[in-house]
């Protein structure tokens, strides 16, 4: 079981890292350029902007570079080789990002104000948007890699890390709010 968490959690780290460097490096102008949808409300709000979502994108991609160095002396698998690698990365990275702004616009339609809670999709968005992705860029390795035991094991440990890392971000001064 053990080495099942770890694979999981490797597999996911591209994906799982994004988010955190969005908000450390973010700021700056929203992807929604502060324009509001025909209800009304911000498309997205001024916590999605396109210095967090290159950030993010890029060190999750970084990331996966350098997993993908450190694969074979930890006998874990690679993120693809040569020109092969960047979908898989960009998929993981950009599908992260991508799942967490998308949430942002539904949580505006609902009238939840940016930071507001939203169980299991503030938690799992992001783990969508990375599998929906890279599934469509990297097929292939995507289903010899997120096998049912390993998809079931990522949605268990992802809210727990999800919370761990936000209380995290919210010590440090880098999060609003603990969640």
């Amino acid at each position: 079981m053990i080495n099942l968490i770890i694979m999981a959690f490797w597999l996911m780290l591209p994906a799982y890292l994004p988010n955190n460097f969005a908000v450390v490096f973010g700021g700056g102008t929203p992807l929604d350029f502060g324009k509001t949808f025909q209800d009304g409300r911000r498309i997205m709000g001024d916590g999605k902007t396109y210095r967090g979502t290159a950030a993010g994108v890029a060190f999750g991609v970084l990331a996966g570079l350098a997993l993908n160095i450190l694969a074979p002396t930890l006998s874990l698998p690679i993120f693809g080789s040569g020109m092969g690698q960047f979908p898989v990365l960009l998929g993981l990275s950009l599908g992260a990002m991508f799942g967490d702004i998308v949430a942002s616009f539904f949580k505006r339609r609902m009238g939840l104000k940016r930071g507001a809670k939203l169980y299991l999709v503030d938690q799992l968005d992001f783990v969508l948007g990375a599998w929906t992705l890279t599934a469509l860029l990297a097929p292939v390795w995507f289903w010899d890699h997120f096998t049912p035991k390993v998809a079931i094991v990522v949605i268990v440990i992802t809210p727990l890390l999800h919370r761990l890392t936000n209380i995290i971000g919210y010590r440090i001064g880098a999060k609003r709010e603990p969640w």
